[in-house]
């Protein structure tokens, strides 16, 4: 399979629209259930309250967004990838580089539905932790961590 070109930068607001589309479009195929908050408060979220505590990056093809990851140094909030580009290299891509900004170790939660996000973080050397439902969905969740070797 020919591996896409893209680019990773830093999120803009500008993008908003764009990103918010791609995340609600790969998350509601992932847990097969819909988005709960309107478009606009999940602009609102991106733009205004994500960005307090984590850094976003943003995956490029073609001036289109592909991929979201929002993070700080210990843990995960968001990492998805455009339905139509999963399991081209992106995702791992995005996540090699918030491992490289990370103190050592990173936890993250995903949800018991979403078993391509299991064997993703698995494959790329997460372990389960625990498991609950932390979430706003009240869907069963687990929750992940990778340590740096």
């Amino acid at each position: 399979m020919n591996r896409p070109i893209f680019e990773i930068i830093h999120y803009k607001p500008k993008y908003a629209k764009q990103t918010v589309q791609m995340w609600r479009d790969s998350k509601e195929k992932a847990i097969r259930q819909k988005e709960m908050h309107s478009f606009e408060n999940h602009i609102y979220f991106l733009n205004h309250i994500l960005p307090k505590q984590y850094q976003i990056n943003l995956a490029f093809i073609d001036k289109q967004v592909v991929g979201i990851a929002a993070y700080n140094d210990s843990e995960i909030s968001q990492l998805y990838i455009h339905v139509d580009y999963q399991g081209m290299g992106i995702g791992k891509v995005l996540l090699d580089k918030v491992k490289a900004q990370s103190n050592g170790r990173l936890t993250l939660r995903t949800f018991e539905v979403n078993k391509n996000a299991q064997q993703f973080y698995e494959k790329n050397g997460f372990r389960i932790i625990g498991r609950g439902c932390e979430n706003e969905e009240n869907l069963p969740d687990i929750k992940y961590e990778w340590i740096d070797k």
